[in-house]
């Protein structure tokens, strides 16, 4: 195949693309033939990525041809053990793949796009899960965005928006449980479900991190949440453990050494200190002195972290009736997705995928149902107590604003039936623990 005037994208060690002009850098020193046992396709809002399963680590190039456009992967001393035929290209930006050998033993397969797309690439090598894998990504030009920021970000009596990421997803099957129970399907049921809960409330917006079965990488989830101006973040897992007795949900915040970590490796970049800090405030560091940058995110991350463990009880509490709890009380760790210095977050186990009866429970549509509900109570309570200001329900609440001193004879059944609302709500809106009230105690009535 002639390939003048074509452009080569040489891959280097780290797995990162770089353009260079008649210098070919190949990935691996490895002599070793190789296999292609399979390959999978996966689309994701931003790109598309093809896996090619190898049975050894392989050597291989990229080059960029145009007019047709096209993208040759050169794969050194390996042969095919599989086929094409299989893969769903439609709403991708490949027609068709084509593949020949080339040098008696090196593979080359062609890719026929639809449009012109910027392609990166990188090896992985083979851990408990995979095998060795060649990803391709193919970046389109052009995106679209489902919900603007300037949309969003409107000021005035605006709505709290909740970001949703389900776990894992595409290649990342998460944990495994019985009967082939995959994580990634089951925390995108129950992330949908919670985005609707939202959706459907006047004063909440839902965003989901991701909408398909397609991987996100993590710091690349808080960046999406950044951008869609979400007030709160959090992540739905479910649980594995050898033990397939273990049982129960958690909910995690982030502990304060990740915090700190984070926080040094943020102040470290330039680019992360143009970013919005608060989620939807408008506090930047960008054109702060270091001592004043570090001060300043340093009380930020302290008081997403108070906000976000404060939040973690009402979750944890409305979960615990409606689902076994593994964690008593909300969990701190350092999970990466939950490092952004400004926006609450919360990871949530809603179960062990291990065990059997929890397995089938968290397939189970109506018990996904329940836990996303449990979800959305805990944050619709939090921010009952506590509505951002500039959103439509702070503007609620000065309306609204109701307290009822306890009479002689009152129960809470009675109170709850003249302001139309629930015996439930008024005790996790008052933050009691049981129904017991006393003669001139006042309580807050939540907003209807």
């Amino acid at each position: 195949m002639k390939l003048s005037g074509h452009k080569k994208l040489t891959t280097s060690m780290a797995g990162f693309p770089c353009w260079a002009a008649g210098l070919i850098l190949l990935v691996s020193t490895h002599v070793i033939g190789a296999d292609i046992e399979s390959v999978r396709l996966w689309q994701a809002p931003e790109y598309t990525r093809l896996v090619i399963d190898l049975s050894e680590v392989a050597e291989h190039q990229l080059i960029i041809l145009k007019n047709p456009n096209r993208l040759v992967i050169d794969l050194i001393n390996v042969d095919l053990k599989t086929t094409f035929n299989t893969l769903d290209l439609s709403k991708t930006p490949i027609a068709s793949i084509r593949h020949a050998v080339r040098n008696k033993s090196d593979l080359r397969i062609v890719l026929d796009l639809n449009s012109n797309v910027n392609p990166k690439s990188f090896t992985l090598t083979a851990n408990e899960k995979y095998g060795n894998r060649l990803v391709v990504d193919l970046y389109a030009n052009t995106q679209t965005v489902s919900k603007t920021v300037d949309k969003i970000l409107e000021r005035k009596n605006r709505k709290i928006i909740i970001a949703i990421d389900a776990g894992h997803g595409g290649e990342d099957p998460g944990a495994l449980g019985p009967k082939s129970i995959q994580e990634k399907i089951v925390a995108l049921q129950i992330a949908k479900k919670i985005e609707k809960l939202f959706d459907q409330n006047m004063y909440f917006d839902g965003v989901l991190i991701r909408t398909g079965d397609y991987y996100v990488g993590h710091r690349k989830r808080m960046a999406i949440a950044h951008k869609s101006g979400a007030d709160f973040f959090i992540s739905v897992h479910a649980d594995a453990f050898t033990n397939s007795s273990v049982s129960g949900a958690s909910v995690y915040a982030l502990s304060t050494k990740g915090a700190t970590s984070e926080a040094a490796r943020y102040l470290a970049s330039k680019a992360n200190r143009a970013d919005l800090i608060g989620g939807a405030s408008t506090l930047r560091l960008d054109d702060k002195d270091d001592v004043l940058a570090g001060v300043l995110l340093d009380l930020s991350m302290n008081e997403t972290l108070r906000r976000s463990l404060e939040a973690g009880k009402y979750v944890l509490s409305n979960m615990g009736r409606v689902t076994e709890l593994h964690k008593k009380r909300v969990e701190q760790a350092s999970f990466l997705v939950l490092k952004s210095p400004d926006i609450p977050s919360l990871l949530i186990e809603t179960g062990f995928i291990s065990n059997p009866r929890e397995a089938r429970q968290l397939s189970n549509p109506d018990h996904q149902e329940k836990i996303a509900q449990a979800i959305f109570d805990g944050l619709v309570d939090y921010y009952s107590l506590r509505p951002p200001v500039g959103t439509s329900l702070a503007g609620s609440h000065a309306k609204q604003k109701r307290t009822h001193v306890i009479a002689r004879g009152d129960t809470l059944s009675e109170i709850a039936q003249r302001y139309n609302t629930s015996v439930s709500s008024i005790l996790r809106y008052n933050n009691l623990a049981s129904s017991s009230i006393r003669v001139g105690q006042k309580i807050s009535i939540p907003p209807s």
